[in-house]
This record gives structure tokens, C-alpha cells and sequence, in this order.
């Protein structure tokens, strides 16, 4: 009976064995081994079906891109282009966060088809300023600690920025209206409201 139950346990251990085996292989290609995998250059992208060609033109530069029509601009910018600095925060139109401008206007890309926008030109929040040389926006946003967390703060400045161009109040009401679309979960109103209104007086007292 040991004897019995020794050689129903070895049939199960080399049937397991092999039927792994058999699996592993049917998922390798032809010409590769468990050793040595498929090297990943050799693997093509997937097409992407019913794809559209289109030119967006982003912070002055042209980039010729096949898209699914339905991308929006910010999966675009994000994913595509990788311009990671415009944030997705709601992908609902409610929080600001992915702002941008869209021929010197203001424009949330989480609600506009990226394929809407052939031609247009679009600026995001790394085609402002530099590090070296900041938008007075974003200086101001520096000086005035107009940002805690930072996730927001790309779409607040762009906001802010647009502002400037915008009929606009010159009193803080006026601008929390204007900035009503972009929230700030860490509530750092007061210092937006502040760094806003300081770009708005240097450019007042510069005129």
C-alpha cells in the first residue's frame, strides 16, 4: 500500500511539473526562453485605433501627434506630451486644477478634446517663466506664500495670469470672483488673493 501511495504521489509531482511547464511556454515567444525574454526595443507600441493626426502647438513648439479623437487636452499634454506641471485634480471642470491658456485665454483641458485645439496656441504653466527668470505672477505667488501643498498652484497661477488681461474690479472681491474656478484645499485664499493684487499694483504704478 506505501508503495502504492509513493507512486501516486510521483505521477502527481511530474504531471504538475509538466503542465506548468506547458503553460509557462505557451505565453513565450517561439524564438525565446524563460532566460531570455523578448528584448523590450524589439516590442512595437499598440496601434491606436481610429486615430487622428493633429499639431498642437504648445508653449511654441509644434508637436505632430496621432490621437484617439477622444483625449482630452490635459491627458494629452500629461501623457503625450509630458508636461506634468498642469495638474488633473476633479477631470470635472470644478477644481482649476488643469488650467491653461488656449490663445492668451484661459481654458480648463480636462473638459476640451485635445483635437479641438489643431493649431491653437497653448501655453501651460512651463511655458511662463523660468526658474531663472519667473513670470512676476510666479514670483509674487513666492513672495506672498500663495501656495501650501503646491498641487493647485499651476492652475492658480494660469488663472492669475488670465486675470490680468480680464476686466477685473480693483478690489480683493473682484478678484475672488474671478478666481471663484480654482480651489485650493489647503485654503491659502488670503495669500493668492495677496500675490494677485501685488502683480495688479506693480503693473499699475508701472503704467
Amino acid at each position: 500500500m506505501a508503495e502504492v501511495d509513493r507512486s501516486r504521489r510521483k505521477f502527481l509531482k511530474t504531471s504538475g511539473t509538466t503542465a506548468a511547464a506547458g503553460v509557462i511556454s505557451a505565453y513565450l515567444p517561439a524564438h525565446a526562453t524563460a532566460a531570455e525574454p523578448t528584448p523590450e526595443s524589439e516590442v512595437s507600441p499598440p496601434a491606436i485605433e481610429g486615430a487622428v493626426p493633429v499639431t498642437l502647438r504648445i508653449n511654441g513648439k509644434d508637436h505632430k501627434l496621432n490621437i484617439d479623437p477622444r483625449t482630452t487636452l490635459l491627458d494629452c499634454i500629461r501623457e503625450t506630451i509630458v508636461l506634468t506641471g498642469t495638474k488633473k485634480g476633479c477631470d470635472h471642470g470644478q477644481c482649476g486644477a488643469c488650467t491653461v491658456h488656449v490663445n492668451g485665454k484661459r481654458v480648463l483641458s480636462c473638459l476640451n478634446l485635445a483635437l479641438m485645439h489643431d493649431g491653437n496656441e497653448i501655453t501651460t504653466i512651463e511655458g511662463l517663466g523660468t526658474p531663472d527668470a519667473l513670470h512676476p505672477m510666479q514670483k509674487a505667488f513666492v513672495d506672498c506664500d500663495g501656495y501650501q501643498c503646491g498641487y493647485c498652484t499651476s492652475g492658480q497661477i494660469m488663472s492669475a495670469v488670465a486675470l490680468l488681461k480680464e476686466p477685473c474690479g480693483p478690489d480683493d472681491t473682484a478678484v475672488k470672483e474671478l478666481m471663484s474656478g480654482n480651489i485650493c484645499r489647503c485654503g491659502a485664499y488670503a495669500n493668492i488673493i495677496q500675490a494677485i493684487q501685488q502683480v495688479r499694483n506693480s503693473a499699475s504704478n508701472r503704467a
